[in-house]
């Protein structure tokens, strides 16, 4: 396929973040209901791996289940705690002072890492994990990186992780603000949370 120039569009394997037991699994409060009604209520989070000119790029993003807005997130070239825990930091300082969403994820060891519990509680936030190997209790942050894949990532030419990155940055801006959902009455994530009024 390399000779040929051609590109896979079906979705490989995902990045798996389970690296066996560490700290206790957070029940499943969440229980796939992935409606909100308002900013703020349910979030969800999970980690998704990039291969670019030998190089892997890891993203790590919030969405707010009200809108499916991105909140947060950040990229590192390694999968490390400071992925998941300076992206919980920039989501932490936007909140307003009266939210106290839901946090979901996955079992991985980012989630069960004592620091990112500690700061969850400390934050007040509660924390809600997917039962073990069942991905269909994050469908929601599983249909987002399958979106960003398919709409972006396959259909692009990246030199490097730097390129990779600052296309990251742009397509989750175009997400977020400009990517119209029949869902949201045919508005972007912003211009809905916009309409509605509420924060």
């Amino acid at each position: 396929m390399a000779e040929l120039d051609l590109k896979c569009t079906v979705r490989p394997k995902k990045y798996k973040s389970y690296r066996g037991l560490m700290g206790e699994a957070a029940p499943n409060i969440l229980k796939r209901d992935f409606h909100a009604d308002h900013p703020n209520q349910k979030w969800v989070t999970d980690v998704t791996e990039f291969k670019v000119a030998g190089e892997k790029l890891y993203l790590s993003p919030i969405m707010d289940l009200y809108n499916g807005e991105i909140v947060a997130y950040h990229t590192d070239t390694r999968p490390r705690f400071t992925l998941v825990g300076d992206m919980l930091e920039t989501a932490i300082k936007g909140l307003p002072a009266d939210r106290r969403p839901l946090l979901h994820s996955d079992q991985g060891w980012h989630y069960r890492y004592p620091g990112y519990c500690k700061r969850l509680k400390e934050a007040g936030l509660e924390q809600s994990m997917s039962r073990k190997g069942n991905c269909l209790d994050n469908a929601a942050m599983e249909s987002f990186f399958g979106t960003l894949k398919c709409e972006y990532f396959y259909r692009e030419r990246f030199a490097s992780v730097a390129e990779l990155k600052a296309g990251l940055d742009e397509y989750i801006h175009y997400y977020n603000h400009d990517r119209i959902k029949m869902k949201l009455k045919g508005l972007s994530p912003v211009a809905y949370r916009a309409q509605a009024g509420i924060g």
